[in-house]
């Protein structure tokens, strides 16, 4: 019975622990915590409604997957939302697209019915997307949805536990920039839809080769675009 009533505790903390991840990680991401604003514990533990000790195990753990950092200044050390910059923006997209890379090259390698249920998937809501593009006004949140669900039905269909595990982590850090230059994007939104097509080519040819060509040029043209907006808007939260 001792043994029982001491794990207990811990489990809650680890709960809380996850929790307050989550939550957090989420506030980030839909930038309700703006890149570079100061991370106060007690008032997140206020929001949470959690205690500062989940609050706090679960800043190490933002702080280790790049969400929040570290900021000197002349008198003292802060912990504040990682900024947005074009250099962290070029190393995330590039992440993200090496593991869609290598999550494309283990769908072609899947049987060729397999396969070719993929691609049909894949079409179909990337025709979507094109349907939103040609649409007046264009949903931002829409078009976010849609692209967001085209790249995680590559990565499921790869079938990887690590692989999706890797994506799941880096993905929402590359959310952020497309959720705060959302409105500015969705301009260019043929060319995305252009890339998705020639990516679901590829998977139809079994083309290893051509699907990781694809799916590279689709990432770096998505970074060119972030890096052009960066470029007028200027970086968020740097200093």
């Amino acid at each position: 019975m001792k043994i029982a009533a001491d794990a207990a505790p811990h489990g809650d903390h680890v709960s809380s622990v996850t929790r307050a991840f989550n939550e957090l990680r989420e506030l980030i991401v839909l930038g309700h915590l703006p890149p570079g604003g100061w991370i106060i514990e007690s008032v997140l533990a206020q929001r949470l409604g959690l205690s500062r000790t989940p609050i706090r195990g679960a800043l190490h753990w933002l702080r280790r997957e790049g969400y929040v950092v570290e900021h000197t200044g002349k008198r003292n050390t802060r912990t504040v939302v990682a900024p947005l910059t074009r250099d962290d923006a070029q190393e995330l997209y590039r992440i993200v697209g090496h593991l869609e890379g290598l999550a494309g090259a283990h769908v072609v390698a899947l049987p060729s019915r397999t396969r070719a249920k993929v691609a049909a998937e894949l079409a179909g809501i990337n025709q979507q997307l094109h349907a939103i593009a040609s649409a007046r006004p264009v949903d931002p949140r829409r078009v976010f949805d849609v692209d967001k669900a085209f790249h995680a039905s590559i990565v499921k269909a790869a079938g990887g536990r690590r692989l999706t595990a890797l994506h799941n982590s880096v993905r929402p850090q590359v959310d952020r920039y497309w959720r705060l230059y959302a409105s500015s994007i969705i301009n260019e939104l043929h060319r995305s839809v252009t890339e998705h097509d020639e990516i679901v080519a590829a998977i139809r040819k079994g083309d290893v080769h051509e699907v990781r060509r694809a799916l590279d040029q689709n990432w770096a043209g998505g970074f060119e675009r972030i890096r052009g907006l960066i470029e007028i808007f200027g970086e968020r939260g740097s200093w």
